[in-house]
């Protein structure tokens, strides 16, 4: 069966900072018309940063859309045309104050593929040096460090519900009985 779709037209209906609304016209695989909502956003990175005594920093940030303070992995959005690994290294720093060494991708991510190409790059590396955060202008956030045990107890209990942390979490744990 033939699953793709054809883009006959698109239609802007907003255009802002951070996103773009378009509304397209599609021809489906059986060759009837519908439209497709997408939601334009430039991609995001999220880093899973081990310190020498195995412990990672996550950052809790106020997150409008759900009115509730949310524990997150170090992450941030991409900047038109920046490489993912430079943009990680930067959110490391700017989140958390560290840099790191032995940097790995750990995949990527579709958040929402129904209705939104934003893609989120996620990696791991090791922490060589820590210092002290410098979040964005407007950017309020506290730093917490926890073991990976402990995350994922908090990701299988949902008290850590954010997508692109729970994935990553889960991920570097999973490696440890793959090897």
């Amino acid at each position: 069966m033939y699953l793709e779709e054809k883009t006959l037209s698109e239609t802007y209906h907003f255009k802002g900072r951070i996103i773009n609304l378009r509304v397209d016209d599609v021809e489906l695989s059986d060759g009837h018309k519908s439209i497709r909502e997408v939601v334009e956003h430039p991609g995001g990175v999220c880093v899973a940063a081990l310190t020498p005594d195995g412990k990672l920093p996550f950052v809790r940030q106020f997150r409008y859309p759900y009115k509730e303070i949310v524990t997150e992995l170090p992450a941030g959005k991409l900047e038109k045309g920046e490489d993912p690994l430079e943009a990680v290294k930067r959110e490391l720093a700017e989140e958390v104050g560290a840099q790191g060494i032995n940097w790995r991708s750990m995949g990527k991510l579709y958040p929402s593929p129904g209705y939104c190409g934003e893609i989120i790059y996620l990696f791991a590396c090791d922490i060589n040096i820590s210092g002290e955060s410098h979040p964005d202008d407007g950017e309020f956030l506290e730093v917490e460090y926890m073991s990976l045990d402990d995350a994922v107890k908090l990701v299988m209990e949902n008290k850590i519900p954010d997508s692109k942390t729970q994935t990553l979490i889960l991920k570097l744990w999973a490696e440890k009985f793959l090897k």
